[in-house]
């Protein structure tokens, strides 16, 4: 494997921290689940890179973030791609006031971008103020429009808010744009802060968006998490118009029947 190849490999993984995930930058490459599908992330320019930057991201690539921080702080401090990638590091160590310093750093040297707005975000995300990171998540989509983890981390803020019909709205609009956002974000991470109530209604939308599509599988596969986590509205099971075609199914049917005789 080449440098080149090695450092893409690295640097477009996505980061999934608290709940929210944070993004890594668009320059020089931006990860594929943040993009919608049709767009494929774009190969690094390893010449426009400073030797510093490129000793950050392989150190970043392999967790040793101080290390990271240290090499990154050599680069250029007037990068909103640099600060922007210091935020990551600190936000990887669960240091959330030193990354949202620096994502809020990132945003002054770049209001555009759209990708800090979304990492600032997940900072108040994982202090449970849901309004700011909605605010900042709503930014970032209104930069790019056509991310779909973003719409994805603006409908978790609405769950947790208690606002189930903008969070389902909002999910709706990611898997529009891209039907594996779910999939590649993995569901796990929610789990770590969520109440079993929030994450049961999650996973209940999440089964109703696929069994929508006709993607019965991973629809009674969400379902079941969802019945799991104790969703119990039998009169939405047997109405919602979402999971009609799904209700014909004999897995649905055998599902339902375990619940009544468990």
């Amino acid at each position: 494997m080449t440098l080149r190849q090695h450092l893409f490999r690295c640097c477009c993984s996505s980061v999934a921290v608290v709940l929210a995930f944070i993004t890594l930058p668009t320059a020089p490459c931006q990860s594929p689940s943040m993009v919608s599908h049709f767009a494929p992330p774009p190969q690094l320019d390893i010449q426009k890179q400073s030797s510093s930057e490129l000793e950050g991201d392989l150190l970043a690539a392999r967790q040793r973030y101080l290390d990271a921080i240290e090499a990154y702080r050599k680069a250029s401090p007037d990068s909103a791609t640099v600060i922007n990638k210091i935020g990551v590091a600190y936000h990887h160590m669960f240091d959330i006031t030193d990354a949202r310093k620096y994502y809020q750093r990132a945003i002054e040297l770049n209001p555009h971008y759209a990708e800090a707005w979304n990492n600032l975000g997940a900072t108040y995300h994982a202090e449970k103020k849901y309004k700011e990171a909605q605010r900042c998540y709503r930014k970032a989509i209104k930069l790019n429009p056509n991310s779909p983890l973003f719409y994805s981390n603006l409908g978790t803020a609405y769950f947790f808010q208690g606002n189930s019909k903008k969070g389902a709205e909002a999910y709706r609009q990611a898997f529009a744009l891209d039907p594996e956002v779910f999939e590649r974000s993995s569901a796990a991470r929610i789990e770590e802060s969520s109440s079993t109530k929030d994450l049961a209604m999650v996973n209940y939308v999440l089964a109703k968006t696929y069994a929508k599509a006709g993607m019965n599988e991973r629809a009674l596969s969400y379902l079941r998490k969802a019945l799991g986590e104790g969703f119990n509205d039998r009169k939405k099971l047997m109405t919602d118009s979402e999971l009609a075609s799904l209700r014909e199914t004999p897995e649905f049917i055998q599902l339902i029947a375990r619940e009544r005789n468990p």
